[in-house]
């Protein structure tokens, strides 16, 4: 299995944030995509924000009219898992190890065995999802960040058992797609999550300590060179998923300390304040 040549269509397990972006960036570039959520909801919003994307990219003069009529058409829905079958499947799904593994083994039986799988889980290892697998060789991590379709880091994470083959052609793949591909072997949060842990948990400890407050801590960050601070981030992000990443991370590490979740954090997820999504994270919007 080498290049590119039998790449032609993509699928994306997932309707939210991350899946549309990696459905349009996949679309633009020229291969047919199945967007997948069991939500028909997902899929109808999902679409209107792809399209809404794309009169963005115009009005900046990125984006040509023919483009966004051509992206649009390249970009299928589905909401039945045994109807995405592809040469590529990329899950951006809940951080859930047990959803996840289930999401795959339907995938693997649904699809040939030169279909590569691909999750773009941002901290679960690459190995414990594909330990459940017939061909763990064939799955990979393609870790993109948000918004998939402005951010040009990806990361390509080769689990224990991933053929070098595999990992390259993903690698091919992300530069196809107009993104600057990263090699990264597996580890809990692998290489940016891992380091950026700490931008987040040291912010929300200032805060827990009463050192300073939300608002402080990000206008010195930002003040220091960062673009945005870790609050005003995490509410991007949703507050939800970088707690979740952030304990699975925890588990992880067995328990290691540097890595605690934040009890701020968790009761802002208890109290449903996701961020930009949900109108109400650290900030209202």
């Amino acid at each position: 299995m080498t290049g590119l040549d039998h790449i032609k269509k993509i699928g994306v397990i997932g309707a939210g944030t991350m899946g549309l972006g990696i459905a349009q960036i996949s679309a633009m570039a020229g291969f047919e995509t199945i967007l997948f959520d069991i939500d028909q909801q997902m899929l109808t919003k999902a679409i209107q924000i792809i399209t809404s994307n794309l009169d963005k990219g115009i009005e900046r003069g990125k984006v040509t009219a023919e483009l966004k009529t051509s992206t649009l058409s390249r970009i299928h829905t589905a909401n039945v898992l045994n109807e995405v079958v592809a040469d590529v499947v990329i899950e951006a799904i809940v951080e859930k190890l047990k959803v996840k593994q289930e999401v795959f083994a339907v995938l693997e039986k649904v699809n040939t065995e030169q279909t590569i799988l691909a999750s773009n889980t941002s901290s679960i290892p690459i190995t414990q999802i594909a330990a459940s697998l017939q061909h763990p060789e064939r799955f990979v991590g393609m870790h993109f960040f948000n918004p998939a379709h402005i951010m040009k880091l990806v990361e390509v994470i080769s689990g224990v058992s991933t053929s070098d083959s595999v990992a390259e052609i993903i690698r091919e793949l992300a530069i196809k797609l107009g993104k600057v591909p990263v090699m990264a072997k597996d580890a809990p949060g692998f290489i940016v999550n891992r380091v950026a842990r700490h931008y987040y948990l040291e912010g929300l400890k200032l805060v827990e300590e009463g050192v300073a407050d939300v608002q402080t801590v990000d206008q010195l960050l930002q003040a220091s060179g960062f673009k945005m601070g870790p609050f005003e981030l995490m509410d991007l992000i949703g507050v939800d998923t970088n707690f979740s990443v952030t304990t699975s991370m925890f588990d992880a590490f067995y328990k290691e300390s540097k890595f605690r979740p934040s009890r701020i954090q968790q009761q802002k997820v208890d109290a449903g304040h996701h961020g930009r999504k949900s109108g109400q994270g650290f900030y209202k919007y």
